[in-house]
Order: structure tokens, then C-alpha cells, then sequence
């Protein structure tokens, strides 16, 4: 196996599967398929460091009309493919999220595309809205790194996996022990190929992480529209005050899980960075990992348009 962290050695192209790979033990995304489903669920999809607390929290802030009153944004958006803790059943995810209050929407999170996550096409049955957002993949990579970092060793301890298993001190060599040797291009690669056929699906809204922090309004006021939601002016104030990063990153434990895991999952600061684009090079990127990266996720997700799409985002092509 080349060493990555070489500009001297050459990367070759290898891919073991065109799916997304299951990934740590605490994500079991078959729980998914045992849910009971109601009109009106929303699923927040979104592939590994592309926006998904974000994404939560507007969905979120959108249904309720604006409200800082909650304590944990994963007890109002529950992650329906995890477990808290070794040994819990998938029974008593689903009786959590069956126990929801039936008067009000419900919002859940996944990194799973179908078919993990069920997709029930309009007029199928039950009336389930969409939210997929995407992220250039090298950026997600760079920061998926450091998100990494910032778990906590009682998480990684309660599960019995070293943090060596899945932490490097530098971004080249957690590409080339991680990402590249598990197969992990497939978490965003695979996720766009699951979903791209369905993205003009009447109840699917595609958003890209970059247009979504180039127009944060816009990008609010168009998940409302889509999940038929009409806040008052008033509301719309506090609905675009609460989902601004500054405002999230001065509540930050809201937004980092404390409530999901027997233990703590995160230390301070794993959620919300600044998430800037176009900065993949600052976090370690290299040109020969940019390089490989796209050829592995070309195979994977073979149609140029979405690859090209997923790295600038704009306008969906046809």
C-alpha cells in the first residue's frame, strides 16, 4: 500500500463497493426500515460533515416558528441509526420515536441514502418529505477528521475501539489508514450515486452545503416552502436568528449531542466549526489526494453531471 503522505508515491484507484459503508458499530442503519412512519415526517439526509446539525436545526426552527428553548437539537431530531450504548436494542429506538407526540411534526437525522433510509415516493402511502444536502467531498474529508478527533475516550472506551482505530494526527495519513483503506469514499460518493436518480422527486429537495452559506436566508426560506411551512414575519426573525452560526456556536452544547450516548460522545467544540468552503488545503488536503479522491468517486458515482455538481454545487442539472 503507498504511502499517501508522499508526493512521491503514486495513488492508485481502488474500489471495494459502491455502496455506503456501514460504519462505526453505533450506526445500525437497519432501524430505519422498523419505523413507523407518519404524515408529515421529515428526513434530514445528509452524507458524513456536509451540514447535517445545521440542516436539523433549520428544519427544526422552521417547524416550530423559531425557538432557542430546547436542550439538545438530537432529543427534537433523533438520529434514527444510532445507539446510545453497546447492547441496545433497535426496539427501543423505534418505541422512542413512536413515543413522539402525535400532534406535532416529527424530524429525524441520517447519514443513510435509500435504500437504508426507506423513500416513499408521493402518492406511495405515507406522506414523508426529504431533505438531502451535499458538500464539496473534499472539504467533508478535511473536517471529518478533526470531528473525529473530538470524540471523547469514554465513547471510544464504552465501545471497546482504540482511538488509534480511528483518529491520524494529519489529514494525509487519515486518508490513506481511513478513509481510503476502508473504503469510506463511498459515505459521500455512494450517498449522491443512492440518491441523484431522485433528486426531481416532488417530495426530495437537494441543497448544497456551498449555496446554503452563500445565501443562508434563501436557503431557510426555501426548506420552508418545501415543507409547507408559513412562519410570520415575527417568526421569520427568529427563524434566521436562531440558524445563524453565530448563534449556534454561542449555544454550542445544544448542538453536540449530550444527550444521545450513556456517555459523552463529543468534547466541546466537535460540532460547530466554521465550516468554511473552499478551504480543503488549509486542513491538510493535498493536489494527489484531490486527484485520487475524484477518480475513486467517479467509479463509484459514474455520472459526470452529479460529480461535477457535488464539488460546486448551483443549479441541479436535468
Amino acid at each position: 500500500m503507498p504511502n499517501f503522505s508522499s508526493r512521491e508515491e503514486k495513488m492508485e484507484v481502488s474500489v471495494e463497493s459502491d455502496a455506503p459503508p456501514g460504519g462505526p458499530p453505533w450506526i445500525q442503519p437497519e432501524i430505519q426500515h422498523k419505523i413507523a412512519w407518519r404524515d408529515g415526517d421529515v428526513v434530514v439526509s445528509v452524507p458524513l460533515k456536509s451540514g447535517t446539525t445545521w440542516t436539523m436545526n433549520i428544519v427544526h426552527q422552521v417547524m416550530t416558528g423559531g425557538t432557542p428553548g430546547f436542550r439538545d437539537i438530537y432529543e427534537e431530531v433523533p438520529w434514527i441509526e444510532f445507539l446510545g450504548f453497546p447492547g441496545q436494542s433497535h426496539q427501543d429506538v423505534v418505541d422512542r420515536v413512536g413515543a413522539m407526540p402525535a400532534d406535532a411534526r416529527r424530524a429525524f437525522k441520517t447519514h443513510s441514502p435509500p435504500p437504508a433510509v426507506p423513500f416513499q415516493a408521493v402518492g406511495s402511502g405515507t406522506d414523508v418529505k426529504y431533505v438531502v444536502v451535499f458538500r464539496n467531498p473534499e472539504e467533508a474529508f478535511v473536517s471529518f477528521r478533526p470531528f473525529l478527533d473530538k470524540h471523547s475516550d469514554e465513547w471510544f472506551r464504552l465501545w471497546g475501539i482504540p482511538r488509534e482505530a480511528m483518529c491520524r494526527p494529519d489529514f494525509p495519513s487519515f486518508y490513506h489508514e481511513v478513509i481510503d483503506r476502508n473504503g469510506m469514499q463511498g459515505a459521500v460518493f455512494g450517498f449522491l450515486a443512492a440518491w441523484w436518480p431522485l433528486r426531481h422527486e416532488r417530495n426530495v429537495i437537494f441543497l448544497h452545503y456551498a449555496d446554503m452559506k452563500k445565501d443562508h436566508e434563501g436557503s431557510v426560506r426555501k426548506i420552508a416552502e418545501f415543507l409547507g411551512e408559513n412562519p410570520t414575519d415575527d417568526q421569520w426573525a427568529d427563524i434566521l436568528e436562531y440558524t445563524s452560526f453565530r448563534w449556534m456556536k454561542q449555544n454550542e452544547s445544544k448542538f453536540e449531542a449530550n444527550t444521545a450516548g450513556k456517555v459523552p460522545i463529543l468534547k466541546s467544540g466537535a460540532m460547530m466549526r466554521q465550516g468554511e468552503i473552499g478551504k480543503a488545503k488549509v486542513d491538510g488536503m493535498t493536489d494527489e489526494i484531490s486527484q485520487h479522491l475524484r477518480e475513486v468517486g467517479s467509479r463509484i458515482c459514474p455520472d459526470a453531471d452529479a460529480v461535477r455538481w457535488l464539488y460546486e454545487g448551483g443549479e441541479l442539472p436535468e
